[in-house]
């Protein structure tokens, strides 16, 4: 269990997706007492603003062809007129929010010399008061935002490009307009963007998305800071809802915000040439202004993870809610242990490794279907799940199996022709069944593994424990070879001293290696 706790604190440290707001008896009962008076006349000052937006912001298009709604409005009424009562309109829903004062550090350059505007750190949905701050520049936003009453029209006054992030179509065409606009020499007006693409805590700066640096132009690195007593503002992943970020917001007489412009960043010809490359050097650059960790930390989806190569490392794995639900079921270790040999039975048996609910449940010896079908959701999206995903992320998680063995069970499960090789696709599945979470970017992985022919198991233990990025997984993921053998380390383990095959919740054969399993179609 020592083990297990060490792992958890390395990800809890460093954990950038976590935000709840710490209250003493004092400000919880200030708050109240301000909450109730200032709240209410607050968010009906700023939604009546925002409200009327809504007719304003249809006028900017409104009568306007295709063709011309595909052309930036320079010029006209619909440029003078409107654009300041917009920013007006912006800056008011904001001020009766609390934000009564932007200080201002640095100077923010033209479209022309900077087309892009590159935010963060990224803290909550309040950080949209920047835009009013950059004169309204264009932003990139999901599609489904444009049935939103208000969002919808204030997306369309600012032509903003709109994404479908389920249709691979869309992104491509998202893609080609940023480059478009960004290369138009001014045409366009300037961009802005939070290339971090979530929402964090602060306490460090996560990975950087591409999309900002995929023309290879010159962006200016902008810092958002909120430096207040309390840290009302930020709506995170998981703790603090976004109905408790704006309530303690205004609830505070007032909220400081800085807006910091940085000098702009001019890529070199390599960062040019690699945009993950130009990003990741322009994150590390604000991140040393902060004073704060630049991390690999990215989320996929909704799943927080962390870069490793081209793997995702899910930063909460759910291995360990699995773990969690089932000794809140009532489940002993030994319990959990056998659930486990049933499992990798059913994976060898005629009946495949994928399973309902319904099954589940019983394999697991659960008493609640509801806990089965938590855990169910924790690796599928739907209600049928790969029994290999569970055993083998548990199996690492818990320390049951040191790293050699469980390399080998998990190779002879997603060895689907039996030949003692892996497919580029195994090797994405079987990685995803290690670390628990989905593996989409593991070329970089196969080509490493395929360098003397189609890759073997001898193959696959030798990258991950002597390459030197892969080497990191080992060590934070697995239990090194031989730590299986000792006293119990985790709630899986019974502590049998001795001959190690005999702990083995699989069928071995004479060698100690487990049996392979049988073709699932």
């Amino acid at each position: 269990m020592e083990r297990q706790n060490s792992h958890q604190a390395t990800y809890s440290s460093l954990h950038p997706f976590v935000h709840t707001l710490k209250l003493t008896r004092a400000q919880l009962i200030r708050g109240m007492v301000l909450g109730s008076i200032l709240v209410p006349i607050r968010v009906f000052l700023a939604v009546l603003c925002f409200l009327m937006m809504w007719p304003i912001a249809r006028l900017r298009l409104a009568g306007l062809s295709e063709a011309e709604r595909s052309r930036p409005v320079r010029t006209g009424w619909r440029r003078w007129l409107l654009h300041p009562i917009i920013q007006f309109l912006s800056r008011a829903v904001f001020f009766f929010l609390g934000f009564f004062w932007v200080r201002v550090k640095g100077c923010r350059v033209g479209h022309k010399e900077a087309p892009v505007l590159a935010v963060a750190p990224h803290s909550s949905f309040l950080d949209m008061l920047v835009l009013t701050e950059t004169h309204l520049p264009t932003v990139v936003s999901r599609s489904e935002n444009q049935s939103i009453p208000v969002i919808g029209a204030l997306l369309e006054f600012n032509q903003s490009v709109l994404v479908n992030r389920k249709n691979p179509e869309s992104r491509k065409q998202a893609v080609v307009q940023i480059k478009e606009r960004l290369t138009s020499n001014g045409y366009w007006p300037q961009m802005l963007m939070f290339p971090e693409g979530t929402t964090t805590n602060g306490t460090t700066l996560i990975k950087f998305k591409p999309g900002a640096f995929l023309a290879g132009v010159p962006v200016q690195p902008v810092l958002l800071h909120y430096p207040n007593k309390l840290d009302t503002v930020r709506w995170t992943h998981r703790g603090t809802t976004w109905v408790e970020a704006l309530w303690h917001t205004c609830s505070q007489l007032y909220t400081n915000v800085t807006v910091e412009y940085l000098p702009v960043y001019t890529p070199s010809q390599a960062e040019k040439d690699d945009p993950n490359l130009y990003a990741d050097n322009v994150q590390k650059l604000m991140a040393k202004t902060l004073g704060i960790p630049a991390t690999d930390h990215v989320m996929e989806g909704r799943v927080p993870t962390r870069k490793l190569g081209g793997l995702s490392l899910p930063v909460e794995p759910p291995a360990r809610e699995t773990l969690s639900l089932l000794h809140k079921d009532g489940l002993r270790e030994s319990e959990v242990e056998a659930a486990l040999s049933k499992m990798i039975d059913r994976c060898q048996s005629e009946q495949g490794w994928r399973a309902g609910v319904d099954e589940l449940a019983p394999l697991l010896g659960l008493t609640d279907r509801q806990t089965a079908a938590k855990i169910c959701g924790l690796y599928s999206k739907d209600d049928m799940v790969d029994l290999r995903q569970i055993y083998l992320s548990v199996t690492s998680v818990s320390g049951l199996l040191g790293f050699k063995s469980l390399l080998h069970t998990a190779f002879t499960l997603y060895d689907r022709e039996c030949n003692g090789s892996l497919t580029a696709v195994d090797v994405s599945d079987l990685m995803g069944a290690l670390v628990g979470s989905p593996q989409y970017h593991t070329e970089e992985l196969y080509t490493e593994l395929s360098r003397r022919g189609a890759p073997t198991e001898q193959d696959l233990f030798r990258v991950l424990t002597t390459h030197p990025t892969y080497q990191n997984l080992i060590s934070e993921y697995f239990t090194p070879e031989g730590v299986e053998s000792t006293p119990p380390s985790s709630p899986l383990t019974k502590g049998k001293a001795g001959n190690n095959r005999t702990d083995l919740p699989y069928k071995t054969a004479d060698n100690g290696s487990p049996l392979p399993s049988k073709k699932n179609d």
